[in-house]
């Protein structure tokens, strides 16, 4: 039952991963799509820590996860600050 569940999981991570890489892929111009694409592709990764975390009963793989997510919202908000900034110097993000 559990080992079941862990697949499906396991490929749900995988697709998510491999959306993320498509939209870096296909999307070079527009950098708030690249950005929503490396989150993607760091989402997927924390999901798939969360669920080896609990297959193998360990709670490192938690607290991981939550150190990933905390530094990951302070990289998005400095960087959509700093964009911002840039969009009303220059009015364009090309």
């Amino acid at each position: 039952m559990i080992f079941s569940n862990i697949l499906y999981l396991i490929i749900v991570t995988t697709l998510l991963y491999l959306i993320g890489i498509i939209g870096l892929i296909l999307n070079r111009k527009n950098i708030l799509i690249i950005i929503m694409s490396l989150e993607i592709m760091l989402l997927a990764i924390n999901l798939n820590f969360i669920t080896f975390s609990i297959y193998l009963d360990a709670l490192l793989g938690q607290m991981f996860v939550l150190y990933i997510l905390t530094v990951a919202c302070y990289i998005i908000v400095y960087r959509i600050s700093y964009f911002s900034c840039f969009f009303f110097e220059l009015k364009k993000l090309d």
